[in-house]
C-alpha cells in the first residue's frame, strides 16, 4: 500500500472527474491522500471530499505562502476562527515562496511562525512549502527545533546536503515527480539519505512524474516515483511502499 502525503484533489482540475480519480487511486494501492489546504476558500471544496471519501482521506489546514499578502492576519482569523483541531493531521501547507513574488517576503516569515506555533499547541506536524527560500524556512524554523516541532518539507528544493540537515532536525523529506525528470538531482539526494526520512507525494494536479509528465497529476501516478526510488536505491518496490507508508504513518498519527 502507498501514501500520497500532499495532494490538492480538491482543486477545479478534479471536479468533472474525481471519483475515477479516486477509483484510480485505489487499483493502484493508495489507501490515504492527505490533502494540505491553500486558503479560506478552499477549506469547505476540501472538507466536501473528505466527506465523499472518508476512508481514504486526510485534511490539513494553512495558509499557502503564495496566498499571504497585506492582509495575512485576516487571513488567518478566517482560517483558523472555527478551528477543530480533529478534522486535521497536520498544519499545511505552510512556509515561504520567493519563486514568484518576493513583495511580501516578512509577511510570509510571521505567517509562517504564527502557524508554527499553531502547530506545536496543538502536537500536529507541518507541511512546510520551501520554493527558493530553503535558508530563510531555516531561519524560521531553528528557534522552534528544541520543542519538537515534526513535518515534512514538501517537494524538497534543497541538495543532499541540505536534506541530512533537515533529517537531523527532525524533519522528513517530501519526493514526487522531479524525482523522474531528465536534469534533476533529486536522485542524488534519494540515493544519499535513508528512505526511513522519505514520504511520497504527488502535488497533483501539478509536477507529474515521467511517464505522465506533461499531463494531470493524480494521486495513483505515487507509485512511479516508489518505482523510481525502488530503481535509484535497488530496494525492492514493495519494501519501499511499506518504508515510505509507515514513515506517513508516523508524521501524522495515521
Amino acid at each position: 500500500m502507498l501514501i500520497d502525503t500532499h495532494s490538492h484533489i480538491y482543486l477545479e482540475e478534479f471536479d468533472n472527474d474525481i471519483d475515477d480519480v479516486i477509483k484510480n487511486a485505489v487499483d493502484a494501492g493508495i489507501e490515504k491522500i492527505i490533502l494540505p489546504n491553500i486558503d479560506f476558500y478552499t477549506i469547505n471544496k476540501m472538507k466536501n471530499v473528505k466527506l465523499a471519501y472518508p476512508l481514504i482521506t486526510e485534511l490539513a489546514i494553512g495558509l499557502h505562502p503564495t496566498s499571504v499578502d497585506a492582509n495575512y492576519k485576516k487571513s488567518l482569523d478566517l482560517i483558523f476562527n472555527d478551528f477543530n483541531v480533529s478534522e486535521y493531521v497536520a498544519i499545511g501547507e505552510v512556509g515561504i515562496d520567493l519563486y514568484w513574488d518576493k513583495t511580501f517576503i516578512e509577511h510570509q516569515k510571521t505567517a509562517f511562525d504564527y502557524q508554527i506555533e499553531l502547530a506545536k499547541k496543538y502536537n500536529l506536524p507541518i507541511i512546510i512549502h520551501s520554493r527558493n527560500s530553503y535558508d530563510e524556512i531555516i531561519d524560521v524554523l531553528k528557534p522552534h527545533i528544541k520543542s519538537g516541532i515534526r513535518g515534512v518539507f514538501h517537494c524538497f528544493p534543497g541538495n543532499s546536503n541540505q536534506a541530512k540537515m533537515v533529517i537531523d532536525m527532525g524533519f522528513y523529506i517530501g519526493i514526487g515527480g522531479i524525482l523522474t525528470y531528465k536534469n534533476s538531482n533529486m536522485p542524488e539526494v534519494v540515493e544519499k539519505i535513508p528512505i526511513e526520512y522519505i514520504l511520497l507525494e504527488t502535488d497533483a494536479p501539478y509536477l507529474s512524474p515521467v511517464p505522465k509528465r506533461g499531463k494531470r497529476n493524480e494521486p495513483a501516478y505515487v507509485k512511479y516515483v516508489a518505482e523510481e526510488i525502488s530503481h535509484i536505491t535497488g530496494t525492492p518496490f514493495e519494501e519501499v511502499c511499506k518504508i515510505t507508508s509507515d514513515n506517513a504513518k508516523q508524521v501524522f498519527y495515521l
